[in-house]
């Protein structure tokens, strides 16, 4: 079975960093889609950034230049590299993956999901 385990998340101040990981299983091979959305209170879940089997990633405008997103093709796990975190970044962070290359930033078209991780931004 498919599974996605996110860590990494926790309560850190305006300007700090955090690093989340992504551990995918049973998937063998790496040709997939990996990425993160979040979700705030009283929203949708949001696309926050998506990379290829090929690197190539896509970013929301929200977090371009402050997110980093990798991947380990070797290890199955994704990370998304958080810095100048701001407190509108607050929430819970889904990882997520699909068979199928990165093509859209609506949550539907990713057919795996983990059970997510909080990210807490305090001023």
């Amino acid at each position: 079975q498919v599974q996605l385990v996110e860590s990494g998340g926790g309560s850190v101040q305006v300007g700090g960093s955090l690093r989340l990981s992504c551990v995918v299983s049973g998937l063998t091979h790496s040709s997939y889609c990996m990425g993160w959305f979040r979700q705030t209170p009283g929203k949708g879940r949001e696309g926050v950034a998506v990379i290829d089997s090929d690197g190539s990633t896509s970013y929301a405008d929200s977090v371009k230049g402050r997110f980093t997103i990798s991947r380990d093709n070797a290890k199955n796990t994704l990370y998304l590299q958080m810095n100048i975190l701001k407190p509108e970044d607050t929430a819970m962070y889904y990882c997520v993956a699909d068979l199928s290359h990165c093509a859209s930033s609506s949550p539907t078209a990713y057919k795996y999901w983990g059970q997510g991780t909080q990210v807490t931004v305090s001023s």
